[in-house]
């Protein structure tokens, strides 16, 4: 029986850092199986710049899986390799494919300082200069001492980046862009974003040195080789040249012999063009996080039953390719605290996790703190201590299982009013009893007739959440007239 793909992003931002992930991840596929999970991302397993306490954001040593005792420990933050390995071992027995999380943009935690020729420049123009060229002092020497050579003996250098942030010498903190053999000027990246957003923080990768695009080529196929895993969640993609990542991806998947799922994070809320763009500049090799299905779902949770959920897909990702779409309701960067920190309010998550797990458009993604919950505390921008707690989503314990085995066959939309949308998945004769229909308010009590097709006819729907204790019987045409809460969801499937 086919399943319909569905990812977990399985950590956030604020997972303990007692590296315990990796066996609690083992210990958990068997369970996301039975809930129809088919794919996870995990977080960037290599070594960063804060050794065991670094959430895997900030590159150190992409070749320190948590082997080496380097930046401090051994292990990073989520456990050691031979534990990362094990358990994408345990997810593949467990039928679930594994994602591992890749940061090319930038390193961090040079092992010694370099001289470098370099020009600081305007941090909302980055095109334009705002000095002559001047020598800065910076951290751009990476040797892992630690590792000693082992599976590379590749040395990076200022000649490997674009740019860095910090100059020792002056203790100045700025942007700076390294004068080097490949011209004053940035990367081209897809947009025109401060100018030229190639630039995002601390040692910016040159990947117009042939010598960084081989070693990234061959540091790949050694990450193929070591883990097995099944594809890549890339991260930061704006800030890189497109045309290195599309030829990237291109040469992981001749090498692999395999299909490789891959997806990116694009961070843009307002413009689907741009990332309708982005895919062609990459021949559609990278499929991309639909951030504007994002941000709609937060501004519905904000605004209540003053937003028309009849547009929540207009001018997002899924709307215009949704063949290139990974949905997600929140992330590590959105959660409360965060650097993009834009939640979804807790009341309407289960009408977004609906909207992107019911349908038939888009690969959905969860987010572990919808999962399992989470508590924990971090300093916001008035610089106090909070306190976050996010609860778990407890409609998706019925959820997942219902888009396994319910959410197939012909889709007809009722998106078409202000506060009570709908649809209908007519269901399959490959999956037994399967079909549904979905009813959503963010106002009052709602109601709508739909059709969910005269195989239906004479049959009875319940709502599997229980919400509502009415029946509702389809007539011979195949339509019935269903219900749903004040700022609810009512799943209704066969009785």
């Amino acid at each position: 029986m086919t399943k319909n793909l569905t990812l977990i992003q399985f950590f956030h931002w604020y997972y303990p850092s007692d590296g315990s992930l990796w066996n609690h991840f083992a210990d958990e596929t068997n369970r996301l199986s039975k809930l129809g999970i088919t794919g996870a991302w995990l977080p960037p397993a290599y070594k960063g710049a804060s050794g065991g306490l670094d959430v895997g954001y900030a590159p150190y040593d992409l070749y320190d899986l948590g082997e080496f005792d380097q930046k401090g420990s051994v292990r990073t933050k989520y456990g050691t390799k031979e534990e990362y390995i094990r358990a994408i071992k345990q997810a593949h027995r467990n039928g679930i494919q594994v994602y591992a999380d890749i940061v090319f943009n930038h390193k961090a935690g040079g092992d010694e300082k370099e001289i470098i020729p370099a020009r600081k420049v305007n941090p909302d123009n980055r095109t334009e200069f705002i000095s002559e060229k001047y020598d800065i002092e910076s951290y751009t020497k990476f040797t892992f001492p630690g590792r000693k050579g082992m599976y590379s003996d590749y040395v990076w250098d200022w000649h490997s980046f674009t740019g860095v942030d910090r100059d020792e010498k002056a203790q100045d903190n700025a942007i700076f862009s390294i004068q080097n053999e490949y011209g004053e000027g940035w990367e081209p990246v897809n947009d025109d974003e401060m100018g030229n957003y190639d630039y995002l923080m601390l040692n910016d990768i040159e990947t117009r040195n042939e010598s960084v695009r081989e070693e990234l080529k061959k540091w790949g196929e050694w990450y193929l080789q070591q883990t097995d895993v099944d594809g890549f969640r890339l991260d930061a993609l704006k800030h890189i040249n497109p045309y290195f990542m599309a030829d990237w991806i291109a040469h992981m998947r001749s090498v692999a012999g395999r299909p490789l799922f891959v997806v990116g994070e694009y961070w843009n809320v307002a413009q689907t063009e741009v990332l309708l763009r982005y895919i062609d500049r990459t021949r559609g090799e990278i499929q991309l996080f639909d951030t504007v299905l994002h941000i709609h779902f937060h501004n519905a949770s904000q605004a209540g039953k003053d937003y028309d959920l009849s547009g929540i897909f207009h001018g997002t990702l899924i709307e215009a390719n949704p063949m290139m779409a990974v949905t997600f309701v929140d992330n590590h960067d959105t959660q409360p605290l965060q650097s993009l920190e834009s939640p979804v309010d807790f009341w309407f998550k289960p009408l977004a996790y609906a909207l992107i797990l019911l349908r038939e458009s888009g690969i959905p993604c969860l987010f572990y703190p919808a999962l399992y919950g989470s508590d924990y505390k971090d300093k916001g921008p008035d610089g106090e201590d909070h306190d976050v707690h996010l609860a778990a989503v407890e409609e998706l314990k019925l959820m997942l299982p219902l888009r396994y085995e319910k959410a197939y066959g012909v889709q007809r939309d009722y998106l078409d009013h202000y506060n009570v949308i709908g649809w209908t998945r007519e269901g399959d004769d490959e999956h037994d009893h399967s079909g549904l229909a979905v009813l959503m308010s963010n106002g009052d009590e709602g109601f709508k007739s739909m059709e969910v097709g005269k195989k239906h006819a004479g049959k009875t729907f319940i709502d599997a959440f229980g919400y509502r204790k009415e029946k509702v019987v389809i007539d011979k045409n195949g339509w019935g007239t269903f219900l749903c809460n004040p700022g609810s969801v009512s799943v209704w499937v066969l009785r």
